[in-house]
């Protein structure tokens, strides 16, 4: 029986150090496996690091690439989670000429309909910020796309689970 490919989001915990997000990223290369996304930060504990990495593959290989990130020094823990098991976002902002604010009312109607918040606006430019699913970031960027985009920039996905991974009780206990 042939696995489906699904998207899963991995959540690695981690010291930071240098060289690692290499190491990690060779771990996808080698398998031949597209990073669709990838976030840095820090976690909700003190000196400890958070990647979420995006990836389409079967969960077989996802439970295997976890626990060869796992053998990572540095590496605290790791997770792997559907899409249904997540809560997930992104960021993104365009750039587009200030022109079309005020000469445009359709632009006017595309900010409102999309929830999209207008960070800046001079005489050159405006700059739109948006939140939410890629889907709906990508069909902001359609829509503004017809007027002419300066600059575009997506985030990676940052994403919390819907069950609790208990990573603070495993390092309390672990000291």
């Amino acid at each position: 029986m042939k696995e489906d490919i699904q998207s899963f989001t991995i959540s690695i915990y981690t010291e930071n150090n240098i060289g690692l997000l290499n190491r990690i990223s060779a771990i996808f290369q080698r398998r031949h496996i597209n990073i669709e996304s990838l976030t840095t930060s820090q976690s909700e504990i003190d000196g400890v690091n958070r990647f979420v990495i995006v990836v389409d593959m079967t969960e077989t290989n996802a439970s295997k690439i976890v626990k060869q990130i796992e053998k990572q020094v540095e590496t605290i823990r790791a997770y792997y989670h559907t899409e249904d098991e997540t809560i997930f976002t992104e960021s993104c902002m365009f750039k587009i000429k200030s022109d079309l604010l005020f000469n445009e009312p359709q632009i006017q109607n595309i900010i409102k309909e999309s929830n999209t918040t207008i960070v800046t606006v001079n005489k050159e430019f405006f700059v739109l910020e948006k939140s939410g699913r890629r889907n709906e970031i990508e069909s902001l960027r359609r829509d503004l796309n017809a007027f002419g985009i300066m600059q575009f920039v997506r985030s990676g996905r940052i994403a919390v689970t819907k069950d609790q991974m208990k990573i603070t009780e495993l390092l309390t206990a672990s000291k």
